[in-house]
């Protein structure tokens, strides 16, 4: 047991060269694993805040734009935008609309489940200000040509239909 104490001790930054006993150790570790949580999270929000402008940078190379209010990047004006791309028998894709589209989100899932038999590996969404960025990850059992791009084409139509 002496030597897990040791080890964990050896994995918190040294801030005195004394020796501490062994409550204020794992006070200290507890401390630590507590900084470590708050760091991480803070990360994964800038993480979500970048793939949130990349997105919004690589829509807004295509399509006129306005200054959102709180978010430092350019937001389409027109609302419902995707894009898909394909890589393989895998299908990413991304789907931009406004609070009033939130029905598309359940709709693209059962048209890609339900309707063309795709299988859908990763689905989330994220909203800023009126904005929605919906991404689905899915891989298509019938990998032929066609079927991606079928599929490219259906989910394309469904969401011009709605603007």
């Amino acid at each position: 047991m002496e030597d897990l104490y040791s080890e964990l001790n050896s994995l918190l930054p040294q801030t005195s060269r004394e020796p501490l006993p062994l409550p204020d150790q794992l006070d200290e570790a507890a401390t630590y694993i507590k900084e470590l949580q708050v760091n991480v999270e803070k990360k994964r929000e800038t993480k979500r805040k970048l793939v949130i402008t990349a997105a919004l940078d690589k829509l807004n190379s295509t399509g006129s734009s306005s200054m959102s209010s709180s978010v430092d990047v350019f937001v389409p004006r027109r609302f419902p935008r995707i894009e898909i791309q394909e890589t393989g028998p895998i299908l990413h894709i991304s789907l931009v609309t406004n609070l009033e589209h939130k029905f598309m989100f359940h709709e693209i899932v059962r048209v890609l489940t339900e309707e063309l038999g795709a299988e859908i590996t990763h689905a989330g969404y994220s909203i800023v200000d009126d904005a929605v960025f919906h991404t689905f990850d899915c891989k298509v059992e019938d990998c032929d040509f066609g079927a991606t791009s079928r599929i490219s084409e259906s989910l394309k139509k469904f969401v011009n239909s709605v603007n």
